[in-house]
């Protein structure tokens, strides 16, 4: 139970923070309400294909966190340690390597600091 209320904090923290466009803040929240409910784009009953939905929401956030985002802007968040971090961005490309680039750049506008 603490895990799931870092994890409400965490995810609450990060849509709060200022450097994240309001765009991508919505998308993200809508992606979560969209995996956590029961209501889906592809029915659930249906083999392998009811699942791939969330599976490919599930890929867009992890990417947008561990890949567009800058690390400082999600460590100044992430409550759990540098351990856990590396290991969640490892798993995290192994998952976004199936999110599509082309709905990538369409749905994020933030853009990460050249500096």
């Amino acid at each position: 139970m603490k895990y799931i209320k870092s994890l409400i904090t965490f995810v609450q923290n990060v849509t709060a923070d200022s450097r994240i466009p309001d765009s991508d803040k919505k998308i993200l929240l809508i992606l979560l309400a969209l995996i956590i409910s029961p209501i889906d784009f592809i029915p659930d009953w249906i083999p392998v294909i009811g699942q791939l939905d969330d599976f490919l929401m599930l890929a867009l956030i992890l990417d947008y966190y561990f890949n567009f985002l800058d690390q400082n802007i999600l460590l100044s968040h992430y409550p759990w340690g540098m351990k856990s971090f590396l290991r969640i961005k490892r798993a995290s490309k192994i998952i976004t390597f199936f999110t599509p680039e082309f709905i990538k750049r369409r749905i994020w506008k933030y853009r990460r600091e050249v500096y």
